[in-house]
């Protein structure tokens, strides 16, 4: 039997105490190095895999009508992303997530390969809240939402050329969406959170900085208005085969933009078929010769001379005259008419004379404080400026053709201005979007640009223009008095005007005897049976108006042939 030697015993537990003693004392160390000496090192791997900074979400502001309807609003949408160093997700897995969003495997693979130094990369944007659901519930890992906003329209494309619209990451466009871009615009806020393999946020750590959303919006459309206007606009440009249209309805008193519309339309909460010829907003960008619309302005400048009344009689037989090398034509010949009749009729010789016959820089000067040739100043992206030459740049037959409305250029916005100036109280005002505060419409800069009883004549003679014997009788309402002119303009192309390609116009406002809405109508190119303004665009003023009165409950300023005929049996009684 073997007999152990008792000295080697206490040799080998000494050795294995200090083997133990060795290894828990390099425990300790660098149990001390990472605690203490490094612990920066710790705290950065600790925080690589599942403290992130994330921004918080805020909603940018919402734009509504003058009466709180809402125009614009972003709601919240979920969009999904991945996180390529954490990517992890069977054949299966992918294959689903492949399907789910419309994507190949190889697609996705791809995009986690050639991203693979990122930490955040969207798979798709802004999705349905099913399509989120479906996504999340396979459990991939690596694979996430974020919360974003997505803007919707619900007038769509009622309402589409004033508002506008953002792009993807929820910035302003277009419309009042770019023109208020720091109004409107939201703050992300940023918070610390701790996100599990998954992507998914187990806690919320510390708030780095606060959200702030974006200030809301008040317009001054009547939502109300604006789907009236609407609808007789887009009828009316496919019943005279039109290519496209535009009018504009505007508060007398206030400068404030009620309605506004073009055709063709587009729905802004499509982003797949957005172009940019229908996006644009015709009635502050394009610019035309205003025809005959021009010549209350002519007649109230020369009104400011004292040398001209309403009865002033001007020779306009034989129905042409001739300045320089060009022939100036009447409809017909209308003889010796007054004034009054020279609006009502529009006859081409009377303005033209009434024209010729004021000093050039006194026309010019009016004309300009009418606002021609400057800009509205309504804030809208690319409001056109408008062309109107200086009077030292006249010669005969400038002076001649710019009294009927050729040899300068405006746009409807402005047109609309203009005439609320000179039908309502001779005051030109800024023309504004946005709802006005009282305080707002009694700090108005306004400018004095005709007297107010050439204002209350001017209304008397466009209300003959409004009548049976004038060219706007299709413009009348019922029960209310209407003041107008009517516009047919040829349209110019590089070799000179074109025989058979017309603008239609009209512009007018109710009621005439205290007005409180002005419109104007642009119809484009009419192909129908008929083309002038009387018969194409005052209808649609009409129609506009008949509605628009009922629903600002404006009194009615004129009896009905009825309501007359019953007085006169009283009368007689």
């Amino acid at each position: 039997m073997r007999t152990e030697n008792p000295i080697s015993v206490p040799w080998r537990r000494r050795s294995v105490v200090a083997l133990f003693a060795l290894l828990f004392s390099v425990m300790i160390g660098q149990g001390v190095n990472l605690q203490v000496l490094d612990k920066k090192f710790l705290q950065e791997q600790g925080d690589a895999r599942y403290l992130r900074d994330v921004a918080v979400p805020a909603h940018r502001g919402m734009i509504t009508d003058r009466e709180g309807e809402p125009l614009a609003v972003s709601t919240p949408v979920s969009s999904i992303w991945i996180n390529p160093k954490d990517f992890q997700a069977s054949a299966g897995q992918l294959q689903s997530l492949a399907v789910l969003l419309e994507m190949t495997p190889a697609k996705i693979r791809e995009l986690v390969r050639e991203r693979a130094d990122r930490e955040f990369v969207y798979l798709q944007r802004q999705v349905a809240p099913q399509l989120a659901h479906d996504v999340m519930a396979l459990n991939i890992g690596g694979v996430a939402l974020q919360r974003e906003y997505h803007r919707y329209y619900p007038a769509g494309e009622v309402t589409a050329h004033i508002i506008g619209f953002t792009d993807i990451d929820d910035s302003g466009q277009e419309g009042l969406e770019l023109a208020y871009e720091k109004w409107l615009q939201a703050q992300p806020g940023k918070e610390r959170v701790v996100r599990n393999r998954l992507g998914q946020t187990v806690e919320r750590v510390a708030r780095l900085a606060p959200a702030h959303d974006g200030q809301n919006l008040t317009l001054s459309i009547d939502r109300r208005l604006q789907y009236l206007t609407y609808r007789e606009l887009k009828a009316a440009v496919q019943r005279n085969h039109a290519p496209s249209g535009s009018a504009v309805v505007l508060d007398v008193r206030t400068g404030e933009v009620l309605a506004l519309v073009n055709q063709p339309s587009y729905n802004p909460n499509n982003r797949n078929q957005y172009q940019s010829t229908a996006y644009r907003n015709r009635v502050v960008t394009d610019l035309f010769e205003p025809g005959s619309t021009v010549k209350p302005f002519i007649v109230a400048a020369a009104m400011g001379t004292g040398n001209f009344r309403p009865e002033t009689a001007i020779n306009t037989a034989p129905g042409l005259m001739r300045v320089g090398s060009a022939t100036i034509h009447d409809v017909r010949d209308y003889g010796l008419i007054d004034v009054r009749t020279i609006l009502q009729k529009s006859s081409n010789i009377g303005a033209t004379k009434i024209a010729l016959s004021l000093d050039p820089k006194y026309l010019w000067t009016t004309m300009s404080d009418f606002g021609f040739g400057h800009a509205v100043g309504s804030g809208f992206p690319g409001e056109s400026l408008g062309i109107f030459k200086n009077y030292r740049q006249w010669g005969e037959i400038e002076r001649a053709t710019m009294a009927y409305g050729y040899g300068l250029s405006t746009s409807a916005l402005h047109l609309a201005q203009a005439y609320a100036a000179l039908l309502g109280d001779g005051a030109l005002r800024p023309v504004s979007f946005v709802k006005l505060t009282p305080e707002q419409i009694a700090a108005m800069p306004t400018q004095q640009v005709v007297d107010k009883k050439i204002v209350m004549q001017m209304r008397d003679m466009l209300m003959g223009v409004v009548s049976d014997e004038g060219t706007a009788s299709q413009a009348e309402v019922k029960g209310y008095t209407v003041a107008g002119k009517t516009g047919t303009v040829r349209k110019a192309s590089p070799g000179g005007y074109l025989e058979d390609n017309y603008i239609a116009l009209f512009a007018g406002a109710i009621p005439a005897s205290d007005p409180r809405l002005v419109m104007v109508i642009t119809i484009n190119d009419p192909r129908g049976e008929k083309y002038y303004g009387g018969a194409v665009a005052a209808p649609v003023f009409a129609r506009v108006m008949s509605g628009a009165m009922r629903l600002l409950n404006i009194t009615p300023d004129r009896a009905s042939e009825d309501q007359t005929k019953v007085a006169m049996v009283g009368g007689q009684q």
